[in-house]
């Protein structure tokens, strides 16, 4: 027999009385859980595992330990202390968050969804989170563990992310978040996502929503959430061009959009350039897989001293080690680079 979703308040207080008991307390931005704190961690943690992002977070608070400190930071400084982390439009967003804080609100964040969302770079998850975890008042919040979690309890069948089940697991999330405790009930909701109702594997047992699971009861937790269909990642070929003179290397600035935006790279050249035609030896190669293709690169010796154009300038060791390069790119240089070896 199907049972009955739990009433608000009764999936309010399940959840929030295991999440004292069992949920996750010792995570470096719960302490002192100011907005900043909380913006910062939340904009990491976007399709980011929390162990890879703990240490670039306890890194950036402890240089930019404040709104007015990421303001006035150079672009280069913090793509610097993002590289690694990938997705770097949500570097470029902090930063722009930050200035617009500082020059509209004095440093200071708005204390409620609506003022939250007018923030550059914060949507509707984060200004829920934000409500939640920094001001513990109403804020609703979907990320991928609520709408695993949400589809399971609530047995909602059809693929997430799509317009029709992401309207209704926003409705049941304004529904079912309370206006009190609201900090232990969103990380209630994560925790739980995290540790017990998983993709794979899921610990049903020890889940204080069980009985009013309809995946559970209707065997259906390797079902739900209904998946997307696979598609395979088609691979690219990349043409970079490598031209080292006298302890300096050439790189070039990105633009903004697109991959691996406003970050220092080798300079990146078609792969039909007439530059290829006239046989340049190969320095090396190297792949790196993307979320929507897998990149497959040759990097080219330049014989001819390069005359860097608009966005190039040539770099020592010393400056690659203050400016953010794409973590593949990066690999490449510390093995190449005369002057790093």
């Amino acid at each position: 027999m199907t049972p009955k979703p739990f009433v608000p308040e009764l999936f309010q207080e399940k959840l929030i009385h295991w999440q004292l008991s069992h949920g996750r307390h010792d995570l470096p931005w719960q302490e002192n859980p100011s907005p900043y704190r909380v913006l910062v961690s939340e904009i990491m943690l976007q399709q980011t595992q929390v162990t890879t992002v703990i240490p670039y977070f306890e890194r950036w608070m402890e240089r930019f330990s404040s709104i007015q400190a990421l303001a006035d930071a150079s672009e280069d400084e913090v793509m610097h202390y993002w590289q690694g982390l990938g997705y770097y439009s949500r570097a470029r967003n902090l930063r722009k968050a930050a200035q617009f804080l500082q020059s509209e609100y004095q440093g200071e964040f708005p204390n409620a969804v609506d003022g939250l969302l007018a923030i550059p770079g914060v949507g509707r998850y984060t200004a829920g989170a934000i409500a939640s975890f920094a001001f513990d008042t109403y804020g609703p919040i979907v990320d991928g563990n609520v709408k695993r979690l949400f589809c399971r309890f609530f047995g909602i069948e059809g693929v997430p992310g799509t317009s029709q089940v992401d309207k209704r697991l926003w409705e049941l999330a304004e529904q079912y978040t309370p206006r009190r405790q609201n900090r232990t009930f969103a990380q209630g909701l994560l925790d739980l996502g995290a540790t017990v109702c998983k993709p794979l594997n899921p610990q049903c047992i020890d889940c204080p929503l069980i009985e009013g699971c309809n995946a559970f009861h209707t065997k259906r937790t390797s079902d739900l959430p209904t998946p997307k269909v696979k598609k395979e990642v088609p691979v690219r070929q990349g043409e970079f061009l490598w031209f080292e003179k006298d302890g300096y290397l050439l790189l070039e600035k990105r633009a903004e959009d697109g991959i691996w935006g406003s970050l220092w790279c080798l300079p990146q050249i078609e792969p039909a350039s007439s530059t290829l035609n006239v046989s340049l030896p190969l320095k090396g190669t190297f792949k790196h897989t993307f979320t929507h293709f897998k990149l497959e690169a040759n990097v080219w010796q330049q014989a001819q001293a390069a005359v860097p154009s608009a966005n190039q300038q040539f770099v020592s060791a010393e400056q690659l080690r203050t400016i953010g390069l794409p973590t593949p790119i990066r690999k490449f240089v510390e093995k190449h680079f005369v002057a790093l070896i």
